[in-house]
């Protein structure tokens, strides 16, 4: 944890007083004065207060020593910024996002209270901001519906991986499970089913609110059953469209 650090570097790279950069923040002098000591810690608004008064990143701020890396590593221009919530050990906390609260995580993502109230799952061996998603539908089979997915935070769409699959939080399409595709050339991203039936779709970079990167999921299914439920299905699938192409080209001959 280097807030307090941190807090010291960046109001003297930026040639404040105490007194300035406390009314920059919008909080008594006093009170940065104990941040910048250790004394005492910003609660989760006031942190990102602190973030955008600087124009840095959250998780630089807490987790990295900014006197050490270049301005492009903290800044946080173009770059969204983060709601989280920080447990007693200063570390942050997993909030899981369920199917029913999907909605009104679309219009509380960045709210603090909001991501504050959800509920949340504790795996002290991760570092790093992570959070939790419930998976509905069958569009990434043979991951079961209900499914939990645990993502990594992805401060860049640069930083996406080709074909790996992901959380896109976007207002047009809600909270969707995919694999991703960069398209620079169109400035989008393409989403891709793991399932064949559900088509790509395009999502614009502009329209995509938060991004999480696949780290590991919890399954409620046994991995054989789930795998062979999932092989059932596509096993019923391809004897369909077997018995509905013998029953076209049975016709075509009866027609002749």
């Amino acid at each position: 944890m280097f807030l307090a650090q941190n807090l010291r570097f960046l109001r003297q790279k930026m040639e404040y007083s105490q007194a300035q950069a406390a009314d920059k923040i919008g909080i008594p002098r006093t009170t940065l004065g104990d941040y910048e000591r250790g004394h005492t810690e910003p609660d989760m608004a006031l942190l990102i207060k602190i973030a955008k008064a600087y124009e840095v990143q959250i998780e630089a701020l807490l987790t990295r020593k900014m006197d050490k890396l270049s301005w492009d590593e903290v800044s946080s221009k173009n770059v969204k910024i983060l709601a989280m919530t920080i447990d007693q050990k200063e570390k942050g906390n997993i909030e899981l996002v369920r199917t029913k609260a999907a909605a009104g995580y679309l219009d509380n993502f960045q709210d603090p209270e909001f991501v504050s109230e959800l509920p949340r799952l504790h795996f002290p061996a991760l570092q790093g901001f992570y959070r939790a998603f419930e998976i509905e539908g069958d569009s990434m089979l043979p991951m079961e519906p209900g499914s939990i997915v645990i993502c990594k935070y992805v401060e860049r769409l640069n930083e996406i991986k080709n074909d790996e699959p992901y959380i896109v939080v976007s207002q047009r399409d809600g909270v969707v499970y995919k694999r991703l595709q960069l398209n620079p050339a169109q400035q989008a991203l393409m989403c891709i089913s793991d399932n064949i039936q559900y088509p790509v779709f395009q999502l614009n970079y502009e329209d995509v609110r938060e991004v999480w990167e696949y780290h590991a999921h919890l399954a409620f299914t046994e991995p054989k059953t789930s795998f062979e439920n999932w092989n059932e299905d596509r096993m019923g699938d391809i004897q369909k469209k077997v018995t509905e192409l013998h029953k076209h080209y049975i016709g075509k001959s009866e027609g002749n």
